[in-house]
């Protein structure tokens, strides 16, 4: 079933969303980025003069009402960017819930209480994905960012819609995006992988090595990589378990002629604060009494021109830490390059949460092709395993 040419009219849409967004303690919205990426599925069904049911998780509830955890506190932010007014409902499966939804108009549009306030969303319960599924007439997965786990309202709920169940727009785009990089005969293929730990990474290190013509390989990981060649790091942040690892990957590379490239030169301090004092050194050989931050200037040159090279690129994870103004020069001249690159040609697809992040900080998010709502639902898709969320509405 497609969403452009379903007929919504006179339609319960029940939505699965992901507004899993962050608020700051007092009760707003600081980054409403993936509220409005949900904004044109919404107006699809609205359009269409069918209503909308809304349902999302927020953080990590202790499976119970925290108020810190309300979907209550996003509606206003879901008021502006739909234009509308909506109806909230304080239960996503109370009795009051069922009264809202049942008598919805066209044209209406009610947001369901947070979904993890109940453990029986995490656990996949058959019972209380055929209760959600009360809610709606047609159901539509719009939530790429947890389309990765075996949830009710995400896979389990599916089951209650034989033929009425869709992706959204969203969805669509995103499962699109990564697989226009996955099967693409597009070269090179540059993969730029970043953060902080080698063991988050593995998978799809693995993974993209037989897809891939180039990975650069910045962040915290980079010291593991430059150890297990030998190298002297510092105190810079290493996986000494992984150095086995690390050096299996390089070998997995090699073999299947993929160049990797590790930073030349880094931006070090004595502690982990902006207001240290800065050296740069060779990233192997940094003084016993310093940690490497960010990248150096010959690494953003050498990193940059394979970027500018490329056809497609996949970034995943930050050069730094780019939190710090004084270790986020790497990250910016990445993200840079990456928006140049673009900009004459190349499809370019960002995704995990600090990359994200960056590039929305730096205001270079319109720069890019695609900017993915889901980091670890990204990474399991690119590492080929079948996300539950997708599969469910496929089958």
């Amino acid at each position: 079933m497609n969403i452009n040419s379903f007929n919504f009219f006179n339609k319960r849409a029940l939505i699965r969303v992901d507004f899993n967004v962050p608020i700051n303690n007092e009760g707003q919205v600081t980054d409403d980025t993936r509220i409005r990426m949900a904004i044109p599925t919404i107006k699809k069904v609205l359009e269409s003069n069918g209503s909308v049911v809304l349902m999302s998780h927020l953080g990590r509830p202790k499976d119970e009402f925290e108020k810190k955890y309300s979907l209550s506190q996003i509606v206003s932010t879901v008021e502006k960017h739909l234009d509308q007014s909506i109806s909230f409902a304080e239960d996503c499966i109370s009795d009051q819930a069922f009264r809202l939804t049942e008598n919805l108009q066209n044209g209406q549009v009610v947001l369901l209480e947070n979904l993890r306030f109940y453990a029986e969303e995490k656990k996949g319960d058959s019972s209380f994905a055929m209760k959600l599924a009360k809610h709606g007439d047609v159901y539509i997965n719009d939530a790429f960012g947890t389309a990765h786990r075996a949830h009710a309202s995400t896979a389990v709920i599916a089951n209650y819609f034989k033929e009425d169940k869709m992706f959204g727009h969203l969805l669509e785009s995103e499962i699109k995006s990564v697989e226009k990089v996955l099967g693409s005969d597009g070269h090179p293929l540059t993969a730029i992988v970043g953060g902080a730990k080698v063991s988050s990474k593995i998978t799809i290190l693995s993974n993209l090595i037989s897809k891939v013509d180039h990975i650069i390989i910045g962040g915290g990981m980079a010291y593991t990589f430059v150890k297990a060649l030998g190298g002297r790091i510092g105190k810079s942040l290493v996986e000494d378990d992984y150095l086995s690892v690390a050096k299996d990957i390089l070998d997995k590379a090699l073999e299947n002629n993929v160049k990797i490239h590790l930073p030349v030169d880094t931006i070090t301090a004595k502690e982990f604060n902006n207001k240290a004092d800065i050296f740069s050194h060779a990233i192997d050989a940094i003084p016993d009494d310093q940690m490497g931050l960010d990248i150096g200037i010959q690494s953003i040159s050498m990193f940059s021109s394979v970027i500018k090279n490329s056809a497609l690129i996949l970034w995943n994870g930050p050069m730094g830490v780019f939190e710090m103004t004084n270790f986020q020069k790497g990250t910016i001249s990445i993200a840079n390059a990456v928006a140049e690159a673009t900009e004459n040609g190349t499809f370019s697809l960002v995704g995990g949460g600090d990359s994200v992040a960056a590039v929305n900080q730096f205001k270079l998010a319109h720069k890019v092709s695609h900017v993915s709502t889901g980091g670890g639902a990204m990474l399991e898709y690119l590492e080929g395993k079948v996300l539950p969320g997708i599969k469910a509405i496929q089958e």
